[in-house]
């Protein structure tokens, strides 16, 4: 049984290709936040960033920079 809300979204994940496909398509961890929350876990953006570069439950988790999203962050 998963420990966090988090770890048990990544199990459901894992096991759903529907949900990794709309997961791939989301463009910001908000975005996979809210279908974690649609599906019932108390998951937040900060929460998977912080799990950057980690693999929870057969899932990796890998932040993905966006050239201009945050302006000046790259000078």
């Amino acid at each position: 049984m998963a420990s966090s809300p988090v770890q048990a979204f990544l199990q459901h994940l894992s096991r759903d290709p529907r949900l990794q496909a709309q997961v791939q398509a989301a463009i910001t961890a908000d975005e996979v936040a809210m279908l974690a929350q649609e599906l019932g876990y108390a998951v937040s953006g900060s929460d998977l960033l912080l799990l950057d570069g980690q693999h929870e439950a057969g899932v990796r988790v890998t932040r993905v920079d966006h050239p201009g999203e945050y302006p000046g962050r790259y000078h």
